[in-house]
């Protein structure tokens, strides 16, 4: 059974694979590959630039040192039926033993790693963003292989999917004997073990907490912390982490939208310490600081460029109020939990500390002043029910000849009393 979730759509498709994957334990491939697939998604939403897709003109996958090699390119600009591959790294190449005559996904010999990556590519179709997965399978040396997955949207009109980048890592177990062993032994420890608390399949990747326990039993799994000497562009990883978490889940549960929006809030207050490192960031992924609004670039660096700006313009603002009630590093998702009206009240309580202050009613400062002067003259005309009444008037002989009385326009005579009281 493989396991994947949409990045940054609650939607997914079950897909079922000859091999059923090992679900009762995680997938030990290890972190540095763990971090590849992030790694990979971030450099993914670098080149957005505030559209739906980046342009496929700004991959170039033969020139990206970290993860270029475990790569493969799919064109769909032909139809989806069958795409062409257009590249694939030396490292995937070797390992399913293909060479340069394979540039059709139907090519691809079945029972080969790189088959389980094209197993997918309909789903991103389907979801219309980036899907982490990771399974188990018995490749073509009969062994059983471990592996974890991206596939990534890219456009050539920065509207219609037609090309993918795929990012895979893999790890090939022991013989099945061997493996067989080792699993009656793991399974008679776990029989006599305590039960041990919940952890993320893929604790740090884009799919992160999606693990098959937590979507039986409904349990939220946390993230895992952050080492003392994390750096900027770690925190970073992980705040995506938790947004793409917050924002893939089925359930969409407030504790892990809480959970997101604590790690934006703990990237914001380590980029604060690190100017240089986060306008590095910043220049990565065409953002800009903006003095009246220096929460939002975290948020849009977290989150993506191209999230909904309503709501960006809510989580900048949360995190901009925690900053103002001095909320410690770790504490927002605790200090949300007790705030009245959660996200939305605070929201309301930092839109209101904005909001400038009243200013003193004009009209009633100057009808005062009216009210306290003598009058110019008395005339004889018969006055309305409002206390001030527009007379209009043409020069005459020896005076004023009033020709017409306006008593029915309040905006005019409004605007007439704060004029006369200038």
């Amino acid at each position: 059974m493989d396991m994947s979730r949409g990045i940054n759509d609650s939607s997914s498709l079950d897909h079922e694979v000859e091999d059923e994957a090992v679900s009762d334990r995680p997938l030990d491939i290890g972190n540095d590959e763990r971090r590849m697939h992030v790694r990979a998604y971030n450099h993914w939403v670098s080149l957005l630039g505030g559209r739906a897709y980046p342009s496929i003109e700004d991959l170039d996958p033969e020139n990206i040192a970290d993860f270029g090699q475990n790569s493969v390119l799919l064109d769909f600009t032909n139809g989806i039926e069958d795409p062409v591959i257009r590249f694939l790294g030396r490292s995937l190449r070797e390992e399913c033993g293909v060479d340069a005559s394979t540039i059709r996904v139907a090519e691809v010999p079945s029972r080969s790693l790189l088959s389980r990556l094209t197993d997918h590519y309909l789903q991103i179709i389907a979801n219309r963003a980036p899907i982490g997965f990771e399974a188990e399978f018995v490749g073509t040396r009969g062994h059983n292989t471990l592996y974890r997955g991206i596939l990534m949207p890219f456009s050539s009109d920065e509207d219609t999917i037609d090309f993918i980048y795929g990012v895979i890592n893999w790890k090939e177990l022991v013989d099945a004997e061997t493996q067989a062993r080792l699993n009656a032994e793991i399974e008679e420890a776990r029989r006599t073990a305590p039960t041990p608390s919940l952890a993320p399949v893929w604790a740090d990747g884009p799919s992160a907490g999606f693990a098959d326990a937590a979507l039986d039993t409904g349990t939220e799994l946390l993230p895992a912390p952050l080492p003392v000497d994390a750096t900027l562009a770690d925190r970073l990883a992980a705040a995506r982490d938790s947004a793409a978490q917050a924002s893939a889940t089925d359930t969409r549960s407030r504790s892990a939208l809480y959970r997101a929006l604590a790690r934006a809030y703990d990237f914001a207050i380590a980029a604060e310490d690190d100017a240089e490192g986060f306008a590095e960031l910043l220049e990565l992924n065409g953002l800009r600081a903006q003095a009246r609004a220096p929460m939002t670039p975290c948020v849009k660096l977290v989150f993506g460029a191209g999230y909904d700006k309503t709501r960006v313009t809510e989580f900048a603002a949360v995190l901009t109020h925690a900053q103002r009630n001095a909320v410690p590093e770790g504490g927002l998702d605790g200090w949300l939990e007790v705030a009245e009206g959660g996200i939305k009240g605070v929201v309301a309580a930092e839109r209101a500390l904005r909001r400038p202050a009243p200013a003193q009613d004009i009209f009633a400062r100057a009808a005062e002043e009216l009210r306290s002067r003598p009058p110019l003259a008395h005339v004889p005309i018969e006055a309305g029910a409002n206390e001030f009444v527009v007379l209009i008037a043409r020069a005459g002989e020896g005076g004023l000849d009033i020709v017409a009385a306006v008593d029915s326009d309040a905006a005019l005579t409004e605007r007439v009393v704060k004029k006369a009281a200038a």
